[in-house]
């Protein structure tokens, strides 16, 4: 259903049929994200992207190789398939982008205002960008971080997210584009391998418990950092694109939660299912990086504007992983 007095301005516009392009369709949010979306809008109407050829389930429907880098090709798309919504997911993560800052600086950076200057140019209805909690640092509030305090990144990852934040809230109000984000915490899920980041442990300890019963972690036994499964992820990425625009109430950013935990309770609720499994600790460059950033989240300004609710703990999430690891092998093989 349709609401015209959101978008007042483009009204004529938003008549147009929904079509997404979601841009970094091959990482692990963006290929369950895409899925998501085929459920609600249909295959046709949602064009998947991503700088490899299409893999997996992304052959099933709509696919265009594209470099995010290249703003004309990004235009081009864009009016080719009449798109109205974009989901833009290609960035470097934190462990990957530091070891090419400036790199990660230009792509995370260039790439989203691009994606916001086309929203502006073609009146796009809706726009949804990914945060993070790498956005915060070592001054921030470590338990319950609030939505509104100290930010003070110190990876050029969470810079890129801190200074993305800022961007989106000023094309919303300069130019009244509908622009929409959260800040994830860690994302865990089991259909493509990880990506990158400082929280990748949580992904890999399930892999290998079920392949080779041990696992090293590159972050120490106590290290507490806010976690998220990835149907709780696409969830809240969708509940918050369906909601009705006046319910978004903040244009940065919201924080998003569901858990916090630490690679021991991780390891000891894996060894209910497999009681053979051991791990050791060999923290490593991300230990620093892990240690910036918040261990658990406020996000009651979400629950309360559009009603953010998570649905797994750390016992329904494990449980669940190694159930479909264990019923899909293929997924073991990356």
């Amino acid at each position: 259903m349709v609401i015209f007095s959101n978008f007042a301005p483009h009204s004529f516009e938003y008549m147009k049929k929904t079509k997404i392009l979601l841009i970094g369709a091959g990482g692990q949010l963006g290929s369950e994200l895409t899925q998501g979306l085929w459920k609600i809008y249909g295959q046709e109407n949602v064009i998947a992207s991503d700088i490899k050829d299409a893999q997996g389930i992304l052959k099933e429907g709509p696919y265009e190789k594209f470099d995010v880098m290249q703003r004309d090709k990004l235009f081009e798309l864009l009016r080719k398939h009449e798109v109205t919504q974009i989901y833009h997911l290609a960035a470097l993560l934190s462990a990957t982008g530091e070891k090419d800052p400036r790199w990660a600086w230009k792509l995370n950076m260039d790439s989203l205002l691009f994606v916001l200057e086309a929203a502006q140019e073609l009146k796009l209805h809706k726009v949804y960008w990914p945060s993070s909690i790498a956005a915060f640092g070592p001054t921030t509030p470590k338990q319950n971080t609030p939505q509104d305090t100290i930010m003070d990144p110190t990876t050029v990852y969470g810079i890129t997210k801190l200074a993305g934040e800022l961007w989106c809230e000023y094309y919303f109000r300069r130019y009244g584009v509908d622009v929409r984000s959260l800040r994830y915490p860690g994302l865990i899920g089991y259909k493509t391998p990880p990506g990158g980041g400082t929280t990748d442990y949580a992904v890999d300890i399930y892999f290998k418990a079920i392949k080779e019963k041990k696992y090293e972690c590159f972050l120490a036994a106590d290290t507490y950092l806010p976690m998220m499964y990835m149907d709780d992820a696409v969830k809240a990425t969708l509940d918050l694109m369906e909601a009705p625009a006046e319910k978004v109430k903040i244009r940065s950013s919201y924080n998003i939660g569901a858990m916090s935990f630490c690679p021991a309770q991780v390891a000891a609720t894996i060894k209910k299912h497999i009681p053979d499994f051991t791990i050791t600790y060999k923290p490593d460059f991300r230990q620093a990086i892990a240690d910036s950033w918040p261990k658990s989240i406020d996000d009651s300004p979400a629950r309360q504007d559009w009603g953010w609710k998570h649905q797994f703990g750390l016992e329904e999430m494990t449980e669940d992983i190694l159930k479909n690891l264990q019923a899909n092998p293929e997924f073991l093989a990356h």
